[in-house]
This record gives structure tokens, C-alpha cells and sequence, in this order.
């Protein structure tokens, strides 16, 4: 078994998927938008690669990343503030060589000489819309004994309707199901619309850190864009591309509806146990404890710190620093940051962003095909 300090460094593209979810991403990209009340969607993917001993992580921004730097800051909350290795993140135009990229080919050879200095033999490249509690030395014992050049993390699962229904602007719109032959994978195909349980790729790659060298190097001088569809896919019979199966707990992110969802299914016990099998680490914002004043009812709810409650609370997602009012009735919503409910206010199926504001009184009601979103800092 391959030990706790991995040999093996990693590479984030938090960007991915931001155009399913147009509503989140606003002020933020995939990787920051809040999930599971007190916690962003990159918090699953770099807490992973802590509990396994990776330990050297870059994060490759594309737009929108101002939330995502002052969440990460130095990485200290994930033990990945170091001297050597940590964690990089690198914005467009941080160098001469880094620009705004179309697709994983571009950003990589962007990156190519960072990535030829460092020590590691493996490389993991993953997007951040799936909270997963993910064991990425276990993937990398799987490389090893395949005799792979490079592996791809699957489920087993139907294709959300978020992206059958998706229209890709950019590589990281495109999504991938895998046909396979004894682990092999013998087909790769582009955002099928196939029904049923397919082999859904994850987005997670294992390779080895010269082999990707070589075919970023090649691929970049041809003009290729797309690591999945221009360098895996056409090179399936001289490539040994293998499939590693997850078969674990993931929420994967792919339009608002199954945001909601994803969050609400966190209200089951079995489903929170198994996502949190292993430390999930987040920034520390330093709240109080959260408070329940007078004749708060709370009922099946996942309520982060510092919270104020003093009304009704039933079947609810709430972040940090959510007050609901005296009065108030809440039930089947998810309410982000600093959200205020104030007395007296109705509402159910609902989705705020953070600092919104239901003024006294209110009724505001969606359904469960069709929860309603209000943007942040509004006020209702």
C-alpha cells in the first residue's frame, strides 16, 4: 500500500461547470460555492487529498476566483501553508505564460515548467463540482497494480438532468461516461444523452507526472484544446487508460435544482455519515455557538455556528450567522450566510445567497420541483 505521505501532487480546475449553475456563480466559481452549511465544494476535494498525504496542490482559476482566494488564504486550514510544494494558486496572467484557458491542454502547458520542477511521480487533475470524501491513495494502489498510464475515477450512476440538458460553451462543459473492458477503458464518449446507469466519469485522473509532461508538450503543439477529448480519447489503443470505480458517497453539482437536492439529501444520517466518514476541514470564521432563543422549534435541520433562531425551523440547510426571527416559520430551505428571517415571515423552498434579507411578514413559497432563488444581498 502506498504510504500516508503520497507521492503524488495535484492539479484543480475550480472553474469547471460554472455555466450549470449560473445563479451561484455570480461572485464566485464552482469550487466556492457553499455546501453542506458550513463548508465550499473545494473543502471535499483538498480535505481528501490532506487525510491521503498530498500534500503540493495547485488550483488553476480561471474568472470569478476572488472568493475562492480569500477562502483558501495560505491553505492553513488544511495544513498546506509549506515551503515546499502547499498550495499555489494560480490566476490568468500571474506570469508571462499564463493566460485565460479554453480547455485543460491550455492551461497545463500554461503551468509546464512549474510542473517539470516538481518532485512527484503521480499527478491527480480533478474539477471541484463533487463533494467527495475521496480516497486518492487507494486510486493510486489501483494505478499501480493495472499497469495503467493513466486511470479515471467513475460512478456508476444515471446522468443528472442538469447535463443532458447542458449546452457546452467550453471544455469544462463537457461531460464524459466510459465504456469498458475488463477496467479498460475502450471508449470514451462526449456528453451522451443515454438513459439509465452509465459509467459516469468523475473528472478525477491519475498520471504519471512526466508521461503528462510529454503528452501536454505534443498536444499543445498541435493546437489541441481538451485533455479528455483530443489526447485521451484518440489514443485509446496505444494509451492504457484504465477505470478506477468509486463506489463511496458523492454529491455531484449540475444545475440549482439538484444543488438544493444534493443539500437536503445531507438531512439523512446515513447519507451525512458517509460523506463525512473522514475530517472535512473549512475555513474557521469564529462564531458563537449557535442560539436558540425562547420557544425555537427545530426540527430535522442542519444549522451551522453562530446562528440566531427564535422561530420555526423544519427540514432546513442553514450557513453561518442565519437569523430567523421570532414568529418565523422555515421549513424545506437553504439559506446561505447571514441570511435574516425576520418575525413573522412564511417561507418554504426557498434558496438565498448570503446577506439576503425576508423582511417581516413575508410569505415566500416554492415548491420541490422548482425552489426559489434569491440573489445576494437582496431584499425581500
Amino acid at each position: 500500500m502506498v504510504n500516508s505521505n503520497s507521492d503524488a501532487m495535484s492539479i484543480i480546475f475550480p472553474n469547471s461547470y460554472d455555466n450549470q449553475v449560473p445563479e451561484l456563480v455570480s461572485e464566485r466559481l464552482m469550487a466556492s460555492i457553499p455546501f453542506a452549511s458550513r463548508y465550499r465544494m473545494i473543502d471535499f476535494l483538498l480535505s481528501s487529498m490532506v487525510n491521503c498525504g498530498i500534500d503540493n496542490i495547485v488550483v488553476i482559476v480561471r474568472k470569478n476566483y476572488r472568493s475562492l482566494m480569500r477562502h483558501l488564504g495560505s491553505g492553513r486550514e488544511w495544513d498546506l501553508t509549506r515551503k515546499n510544494g502547499g498550495l499555489n494558486i494560480v490566476p490568468p496572467y500571474a506570469e508571462k505564460t499564463v493566460n485565460v484557458y479554453n480547455g485543460r491542454v491550455e492551461a497545463l502547458a500554461s503551468i509546464l515548467e512549474f510542473i517539470k520542477n516538481q518532485r512527484e511521480k503521480y499527478v491527480f487533475i480533478s474539477d471541484a463540482n463533487i463533494a467527495v470524501n475521496f480516497d486518492f491513495n487507494a486510486m493510486i494502489d489501483a494505478h499501480i497494480q493495472s499497469g495503467a498510464d493513466v486511470s479515471i475515477a467513475y460512478k456508476e450512476e444515471e446522468i443528472p438532468y442538469g447535463f443532458m440538458n447542458l449546452q457546452p460553451t467550453t471544455s469544462s462543459d463537457l461531460y464524459y461516461t466510459l465504456s469498458l473492458d475488463n477496467g479498460r477503458v475502450k471508449e470514451i464518449q462526449i456528453n451522451p444523452k443515454e438513459q439509465g446507469k452509465q459509467n459516469f466519469s468523475m473528472n478525477i485522473y491519475l498520471i504519471e507526472r512526466e508521461r503528462l509532461i510529454d503528452l501536454i508538450t505534443k498536444a499543445y503543439a498541435k493546437g489541441n484544446v481538451y485533455f479528455e477529448r483530443d489526447i485521451l480519447a484518440p489514443q485509446l489503443n496505444t494509451l492504457k487508460v484504465y477505470g478506477y470505480k468509486y463506489e463511496g458517497y458523492s454529491a455531484r453539482i449540475s444545475d440549482i435544482k439538484n444543488y438544493f437536492d444534493e443539500n437536503m439529501k445531507l438531512l439523512d444520517d446515513e447519507n451525512l455519515d458517509a460523506l463525512f466518514h473522514a475530517p472535512i476541514y473549512t475555513k474557521v470564521r469564529d462564531d458563537n455557538p449557535t442560539r436558540y432563543i425562547g420557544n425555537a422549534r427545530v426540527k430535522n435541520a442542519m444549522v451551522a455556528d453562530g446562528c440566531v433562531i427564535e422561530g420555526e425551523v423544519e427540514n432546513c440547510i442553514l450557513f453561518r450567522g442565519v437569523k430567523i426571527g421570532k414568529g418565523a416559520k422555515v421549513k424545506n430551505c437553504l439559506l446561505m450566510q447571514d441570511t435574516v428571517v425576520e418575525s413573522n415571515a412564511d417561507v418554504e423552498y426557498i434558496i438565498t445567497d448570503k446577506e439576503v434579507t425576508i423582511t417581516e411578514g413575508k410569505e415566500l413559497k416554492g415548491s420541490d420541483t422548482f425552489p426559489v432563488f434569491v440573489a445576494p444581498r437582496k431584499t425581500v
